[in-house]
């Protein structure tokens, strides 16, 4: 099987001991988090091989994402590391039901600082696909580095995947958030969108009245996830559904990464090429779509990202 590539924010996700805002809470725990880097790890969870395309402070939290990720197998040749920033943190909390908010120390964190020049064409050989997301598409070197990347990903015949990952805290001008993400779609052969997303993206309720949109950009699947209420995924040729599971969830940070790296995973296992994704039949995108619901399902209960996330032998893969 292939490699997945992702690149993106790697950081520390600080998960609370207790529900409620912030000033409420009683103490944090520091689990390596960032979506980029989530989708690596379910990627490589489940039994394939990743690496996270990403720069990380000089400091222990760095020092925490290098070592958790040896300890999961997922690559970090591709990692750069600098003292001009400090590694990320973002501060999560959780209300009754699981779903969680972000407070953001990133001004500026190391990621954001990676360039252009330190991306090196030869990482993209054996790629299956290059997942990004729109974090860090903002005003800074790392917007460079990912359209070098992306660019690289076309020319090996590499699937693109765009989540936009939609976090408003970060972005002051959210009219510039939502230009950018049009413009990043043109370059998506998969796009995978939220519920709470679509709306702010497209400034409608309703997915299927984006579709022709889409597919005219160029996109090929278009993966719509509901959490509970389950997930769509649509091609210009069929439509697939499959229903939510309920559970009593924990902590749901990462689930929307998680869902989207099982599917990479699946897809690439299928070896479906990028020539191939548009013609995926509504039987085969319901089976992915039914397993990465089953996938996601496990990784709510437990806290955190990636060490939440479910082996294949624990979803009857």
């Amino acid at each position: 099987m292939k490699k997945l590539l992702a690149i993106g924010e790697a950081l520390i996700d600080m998960i609370p001991s207790n529900t409620g805002r912030i000033m409420n809470v009683n103490s944090f725990i520091p689990k390596v988090g960032g979506a980029p880097l989530n989708v690596c790890g379910a990627y490589t969870k489940l039994g394939g091989f990743s690496n996270i395309i990403t720069m990380l402070g000089n400091d222990p939290f760095g020092d925490k994402i290098v070592a958790e990720l040896k300890e999961y197998g997922i690559g970090v040749d591709y990692i750069r590391r600098t003292n001009k920033a400090n590694t990320s943190l973002a501060f999560v909390t959780l209300d009754e039901n699981g779903n969680r908010d972000f407070s953001f120390y990133r001004n500026p964190g190391a990621d954001m600082l990676m360039s252009e020049n330190d991306i090196d064409k030869t990482w993209f050989s054996d790629a299956f696909a290059l997942h990004f997301c729109s974090v860090s598409l903002g005003d800074f070197p790392m917007r460079k580095a990912h359209d070098k990347a992306i660019s690289y990903a076309k020319e090996s015949g590499s699937i693109i995947s765009f989540d936009p990952n939609v976090r408003l805290p970060l972005f002051s001008d959210h009219e510039y958030l939502k230009s950018i993400i049009h413009e990043y779609i043109q370059y998506a052969d998969i796009l995978k969108i939220s519920d709470e997303e679509v709306e702010f993206i497209f400034g409608n309720n309703d997915i299927e009245e984006n579709l022709e949109y889409l597919f005219n950009k160029g996109v090929k699947l278009v993966v719509y996830t509901s959490g509970k209420n389950g997930a769509r995924a649509y091609t210009k040729n069929a439509v697939a559904q499959s229903k939510g599971i309920e559970v009593k969830a924990m902590d749901t940070t990462g689930a929307g990464d998680g869902f989207i790296g099982c599917l990479l995973y699946q897809l690439a296992n299928d070896n479906v090429s990028l020539q191939y994704l548009k013609s995926l039949t509504k039987e085969k995108m319901e089976k992915y779509l039914d397993i990465s619901n089953r996938f996601c399902s496990i990784s709510v209960t437990k806290e955190g990202s990636i060490a939440s996330y479910p082996r294949a032998k624990e979803i009857s893969m």
